[in-house]
């Protein structure tokens, strides 16, 4: 149960820990049960009713933001920023009354818009999407020392149940160690990060944010007598590890603008008063995260940029010593490392942007003695390892698709074959060293998550769980393809794409089309089964692969950042272009959505797109004020997003930006009907971004669509993290979307 990146949740997911995130997000999933898109299936489209008038004229006025210009001067050109108000001065504290006033005002006319929660349209789908959730929902068992682990959901209840039982107990002998629902009584929103259990199993470390902002309080528990042990660490970025005789915990901790910065560890049942620094981080770019080795053997401490990092190691029976760096940081050398026996396994980008592998000596880890074992690849994109003892576990890609290769102790390797010719597939729960099976959570655009053990002797692959759709779910009504649209340049654009088999390609259609495209983070065609409640609508789901992600490896990513940031966002209108020429649907019948950076995105496809383009928008906490924000070194992301999108007091990166910054190219045009998501205590894209947003598009936008801001009031970047709570949040998006197609 190790510390994550966490993509979908970020501006810039804790890439961090370039360092740990290349190897651990591959390989390690944390400790909680197949996380869903909960929804049901239906085997039948449903039948539209007549659709309600969907503009701004069939409702109640819009709340109208004040204008309160204020001058920002870069390079010698000013810049006027009417709603720079709405930025409460006492952030991250917003008490400001006229800023949530406006909030409370702009929740209040989408509720109007769209109908309140409970009601109508948002009803109908929240129920539709909730029968596709089995109540009663248990993780597969894993072992990990002298238990089996396991988490588990009951009727009615939003959150999970931690759970185990002894080795030697039957099934059905699982007792509680942590109930999540029990913590969020009374709260309006709760997330647990991690539940770390000791070595011995005798305690549970465990760290909990309950306003959203991802400040994690870390908490220790004693499993055999239910009582905490020792005070609250507040503050934390929510990883903690153990060292090897459960008597230190290892931690990260914030400093005050929420970078996480300083490794602490601290005697177990005691506070932040009893702790010892072991490492902070000074460069500010740099953020830091913790892990532990698969071995067990040596604690990680992992920090990076996106382009960049370093992993010291300590040793885990030896808590006191010092950290030991591996590769001391140098500019563009991204690694990852695994212990095995007396070797270290070393992933490295130093020859070859999509990176190597290498091994060398335990006893001496230095470049001269590394030894090349498999060559950097332009076909081959190497993302991670899993090392066993007797097993090497390699993730990657091939020509884009998601791959997973196996490497025994004599230096063979195999493939691990898997069904669909285009997938989605990552390690989980592999919490043992000394095994010779690999768990793997697999999923296609038509596949629902499977849980799969292979077999690394026989090769053979098990089925331990297919996610179960209660309402039922035939996947032969249902298709994808793969396809590769030409962008502007000549480049070839991967775009996933799925729909039922009775879908016409006639171009009368409507068409959902996602993306994101930054910080190297790939979009995989993964199953979901909110997405049905669409596809069983008529509407095709695309998903558009564009350069900033990296499902062609990092080159792919270096084409869509920077100076090449435009490629990004011109890849975006070409696959919606192409797609209209192949006949999934047409100008003015198409929908687009994306989050976080994927609401730049959104933002400057609204803005460079011909008028008539879209149908309708959904930006989730869209990071659109670019310039601004980037201009602030105060706000935690700031100085580490420069590798992404570069740092505006260059002149020329000034330029660049200007060129494609949404909050800054808004202009006097028709836009479609939009919807705007944002979080309050959201500290990646602060609330204020969308707020801006919203204001300066409806004081210029020419026509009357309908534009919508809802501000989650309780949660922060990823909204809610009950498993109810987070449907409601998906059917207003969808009540939104099938009102704008006039598919109620």
């Amino acid at each position: 149960m190790p510390e994550t990146a966490r993509p979908g949740r970020s501006r810039a997911p804790l890439l961090l820990v370039a360092a740990i995130a290349i190897l651990a997000a591959a390989a390690i999933i944390p400790f909680l049960p197949e996380k869903r898109d909960n929804a049901m299936q239906q085997t039948s489209a449903p039948t539209a009713s007549p659709a309600t008038p969907f503009r701004q004229g069939a409702f109640p006025p819009a709340p109208d933001a004040k204008q309160a210009p204020v001058e920002h001067t870069s390079h010698g050109e000013t810049r006027v920023d009417p709603y720079d108000w709405l930025r409460d001065r006492g952030y991250p504290q917003v008490d400001d009354q006229e800023v949530l006033d406006y909030l409370k005002a702009e929740n209040a006319y989408t509720d109007t818009v769209l109908g309140p929660e409970g009601e109508g349209l948002r009803q109908k789908l929240f129920e539709e999407l909730k029968a596709r959730v089995k109540q009663d929902d248990s993780g597969v068992p894993y072992r990990r020392g002298a238990f089996w682990y396991q988490v588990r959901f009951s009727a009615g209840q939003d959150h999970p149940v931690y759970l185990r039982r002894p080795l030697d107990a039957p099934e059905g002998a699982e007792t509680p160690i942590l109930d999540v629902n029990q913590l969020a009584e009374g709260k309006p929103f709760m997330d647990v990060e991690v539940a770390e259990p000791s070595p011995d199993g005798r305690y549970l470390a465990y760290t909990v944010d309950d306003t959203g902002a991802e400040l994690f309080t870390l908490r220790v528990k004693d499993l055999e007598t239910g009582e905490q042990v020792g005070p609250d660490i507040p503050g934390t970025s929510g990883g903690v590890e153990w060292s090897a005789d459960g008597n230190t915990l290892f931690y990260v901790l914030k400093d005050e603008s929420q970078r996480p910065k300083f490794v602490y560890r601290t005697p177990r049942g005691k506070g932040q008063d009893a702790a010892t620094l072991v490492y902070e981080e000074k460069d500010p770019s740099w953020w830091v995260g913790i892990g532990k080795s698969q071995s067990g053997r040596f604690i990680e401490v992992g920090t990076g940029t996106l382009v960049a990092s370093e992993t010291h190691l300590i040793p885990a029976d030896q808590p006191d010593a010092a950290p030991r760096v591996v590769i001391p940081r140098r500019d563009d050398h991204l690694y990852s490392v695994a212990d095995q026996g007396d070797d270290l396994w070393i992933l490295t980008n130093d020859t070859h942007p999509n990176f190597r592998l290498v091994k060398a000596p335990l006893a001496d880890w230095s470049e001269k003695n590394w030894q090349e074992v498999v060559p950097g690849d332009l076909r081959t994109y190497f993302t991670g390892i899993l090392a066993l003892r007797d097993w090497l576990v390699i993730f990657g890609r091939q020509d884009g698709t998601q791959q997973v290769w196996v490497r025994d102790a004599a230096g063979g390797s195999h493939t691990i074959p898997f069904p669909d010719p285009v997938f989605a597939v990552s390690g989980m729960n592999n919490a043992e060293y000394e095994t010779d099976t690999v768990r793997l959570r697999y999923s296609s655009l038509v596949t629902p998550p499977t849980t799969f053990d292979y077999d690394l002797k026989a090769r053979t692959l098990a089925t331990r769980k297919v996610q179960e759709i209660p309402s039922g779910y035939d996947p032969s009504l249902y298709t994808s393809e793969r396809l590769m649209a030409p962008a502007r340049d000549g480049t070839p654009i991967p775009v996933s794409i799925v729909y039922r088999k009775d879908f016409k390609r006639d171009g009368k259609g409507p068409l959902h089309l996602y993306g994101y495209g930054s910080y190297s983070i790939p979009m995989d065609p993964n199953f979901s089964t909110n997405r049905i409640s669409l596809l069983d609508r008529g509407f095709a789901f695309a998903i558009a692969h564009i350069r900033g992600g990296s499902e062609l490896g990092r080159p792919w990513h270096d084409a869509g950042r920077l100076a090449n940031k435009l490629n990004t966002f011109n890849d975006f209108l070409d696959v919606a272009q192409f797609l209209v020429a192949q006949g999934y649907s047409s100008p003015g019948n198409i929908s687009i959505e994306g989050g976080s950076a994927g609401g730049t995105l959104m933002g400057a496809a609204l803005n460079m797109a011909s008028d008539g383009m879209w149908r309708a928008a959904v930006a989730h906490v869209p990071f659109v004020d670019v310039i601004n924000t980037l201009s602030d070194e105060s706000l935690p992301l700031t100085a580490s997003d420069y590798p992404e999108w570069g740092n505006p007091a260059d002149p020329e990166i000034y330029r660049a930006m200007k060129a494609y910054s949404p909050y800054d190219n808004v202009a006097k045009r028709p836009y479609p009907h939009i919807l705007v998501t944002a979080g309050l205590n959201d500290y990646r894209v602060t609330y204020w971004e969308p707020a801006k947003w919203v204001a300066r598009l409806r004081d210029l936008k020419t026509d009357d669509n309908v534009l919508l801001l809802r501000t989650e009031m309780t949660a922060g970047h990823g909204g809610s993290t009950g498993r109810f709570d987070k449907l409601k949040e998906v059917a207003l998006s969808y009540a939104f979307l099938l009102k704008a197609h006039g598919k109620e």
